[in-house]
């Protein structure tokens, strides 16, 4: 058995690697690190073994090894030498509040940006491991976590298909700099580091991350909360986008067209799929850190990965921002079984 649709730049037997990164660094609220677990226990693997994929996986706690990322003792082991407790949040799961968590090293602020070292040090894993898994010819399928591990997968994407495309699915642009966040949080960032804008050249990122996006290569689908700085930093970069107006206007089915259009025209490039679940109407995904109303329905969300998949052209999948952590039991497990269905649909699911 293989997939519907023949992956035209991965090996065969086609093989997805799944990186389940339990991050959280990019922003300021607990939960979205228990997604990976959670889309995996959901069933995720068997699923895609389903649908004629070979599936890799292995644990998520080798991040955990990160000096600057919180974690239990007993994860940590005995050979703590700076160690810096810190509290856990109340919408923190059962386990975590039972657990005292520990901090190997202090991650002070640099400039606006919160937790540096922390974000630079778990996209950097990321990198490399989405590098090496793409260098087989697989394709990785990085669970996050928070939309800051973009700067790692993109970049470990473009490590293997230099000329990739990336088509960013989100409510919002993820294009602030560090000098034009007004949060610190770097999870807005991470597409201003890819590209190389000005002010993201600076430590400790810039020690491995270089820039490896250019303009004409990304697109945007279903921007609805924009800063006003990430507004200028598109415009002044003729950065292509499609806000919800666009999705209005013209229809899910044109906007992906058109999307492709700009960054693929000749449908010959690989496409790197990263996909925010807030991009999607609360209504349809209530779990996330940053919900937005007046977001793409649940067919809309499908049609997108059903069309990028039709193409052939997919070689990196990313699906962030899940929150396990909020809301009530039904809103998490209606939102874990939206993660799991864009996966499944981006891999090669039809309706037929």
């Amino acid at each position: 058995m293989s997939p519907g649709y023949e992956f035209k730049f991965l090996s065969k037997p086609a093989t997805v690697a799944i990186v389940g990164c339990p991050f959280s660094g990019g922003q300021g609220k607990a939960g979205v690190d228990l997604a990976p677990n959670a889309l995996v226990s959901a069933g995720l693997i068997d699923q895609l073994f389903n649908l004629g994929w070979e599936v890799h996986y292995e644990s998520e706690l080798h991040f955990s090894e990160i000096p600057y990322n919180p974690a239990p003792p007993h994860v940590l082991g005995a050979a703590i030498h700076e160690q810096v407790e810190v509290n856990v949040p109340v919408n923190s799961s059962p386990q975590a509040k039972k657990a005292t968590m520990i901090q190997k090293l202090p991650d002070p602020d640099i400039g606006k940006m919160k937790k540096p070292r922390l974000v630079s040090a778990v996209c950097e894993k990321v990198s490399k491991e989405v590098g090496e898994i793409a260098g087989k010819g697989w394709l990785p399928l990085t669970l996050g976590g928070d939309h800051s591990l973009a700067m790692g997968t993109v970049s470990g994407t473009k490590s293997k298909y230099p000329d990739a495309c990336l088509i960013w699915i989100d409510a919002h642009a993820d294009i602030n700099t560090p000098e034009t966040t007004d949060s610190g949080n770097l999870h807005g960032c991470p597409v201003s580091f890819l590209l190389g804008l000005t002010g993201t050249a600076v430590e400790p990122f810039s020690t491995w991350l270089k820039p490896c996006l250019k303009p004409s290569e990304l697109v945007y689908i279903g921007l609805r909360d924009i800063d006003a700085p990430e507004r200028a930093i598109l415009r002044e970069n003729g950065i292509k986008a499609f806000s919800m107006h666009e999705v209005d206007k013209y229809g899910i089915g044109k906007v992906v067209e058109m999307a492709l259009d700009h960054v693929n025209p000749k449908r010959d490039k690989p496409v790197h799929l990263s996909f925010d679940v807030d991009a999607l109407d609360p209504d349809v995904a209530p779990s996330t850190g940053t919900p937005v109303r007046g977001g793409l329905t649940f067919r809309e969300g499908h049609y997108i990965t059903e069309a990028i998949a039709e193409t052939g052209l997919l070689v990196s999948l990313d699906i962030m921002e899940v929150n396990p952590s909020l809301l009530d039991s039904s809103a998490v497990s209606q939102t874990i079984a939206v993660g799991c269905s864009l996966t499944r649909a981006a891999l090669g699911e039809t309706l037929l």
